[in-house]
């Protein structure tokens, strides 16, 4: 039986879905889907509406944190007020700093963290995070002037455990974020950095396998194999915990 990967939706306000019929949807891009599917696992939608504790947990054997808005500074006690935190969604905030508190706890469950959920991993366990990146540095490389996608490298100590999984010390990624992690949680440690020195993904040296990467993978998987091989070992870890069961 193939893994069950959970992947998080993004909140019901969250995105704009055409339809004639509904107004609100937990919409999740195709990309995050085809890739766990390339990888060998079975997709499963989990709505950002809280957490289904004793029927959710039997079932998933690794979870995606996808990415999407900015995460409350309520959560980590930053500027309430602050003009450039964009499209908070309460509910999305509490469901998935939830999900990775359980998570943790249960201390076995593969998670790879993406984007925003890179930070909501560092905020659920303690850190903090830069409100926006052009108040911290001169240039902003992670997004274009439009606000959309840009690419840039991320640079890996070699030898290292992303670095491994990725089979490159150097990678070329998709970014279009303009929050980025501060004050690392208790328990993290850094995995990559982009040239202006923002952290650009996160490794938990006690856990069996959990990865928080800030830019977005799924953009390039379909062409760019260090970029899939982040869902490949994801959903090899998963199949490792299922069994094991």
């Amino acid at each position: 039986m193939k893994p069950i990967i959970g992947l998080t939706t993004y909140g019901y306000q969250e995105q704009n879905t055409l339809s004639a019929y509904y107004d609100h949807h937990y919409a999740l891009p195709k990309e995050y889907v085809d890739s766990v599917k390339r990888a060998g696992g079975v997709p499963l939608l989990i709505p950002a509406n809280g957490d289904d504790g004793e029927t959710l947990w039997p079932v998933i054997d690794g979870i995606i944190m996808t990415g999407g808005t900015d995460v409350s500074p309520f959560h980590y006690r930053g500027e309430l007020n602050n003009k450039s935190v964009q499209a908070v969604d309460p509910e999305r905030d509490a469901s998935e700093i939830g999900l990775i508190r359980r998570a943790m706890a249960m201390k076995d469950i593969p998670l790879l963290c993406i984007c925003r959920g890179m930070q909501v991993l560092n905020v659920a366990l303690g850190g903090t995070l830069h409100a926006h990146i052009p108040d911290i540095c001169e240039t902003d490389i992670h997004r274009n002037t439009d606000g959309g996608w840009i690419l840039h490298k991320c640079i890996m100590p070699p030898g290292s455990q992303l670095a491994r999984i990725m089979d490159a010390d150097r990678v070329s990624t998709y970014s279009g974020h303009h929050q980025a992690v501060d004050r690392i949680a208790e328990g993290l440690e850094v995995a990559a950095t982009a040239p202006d020195g923002i952290i650009e993904a996160l490794v938990a040296p006690a856990h069996p396998w959990l990865i928080g990467v800030q830019w977005h993978p799924e953009k390039s998987t379909e062409n760019d194999p260090t970029q899939q091989r982040l869902f490949d070992e994801l959903v090899v870890s998963a199949e490792m915990r299922r069994c094991s069961r």
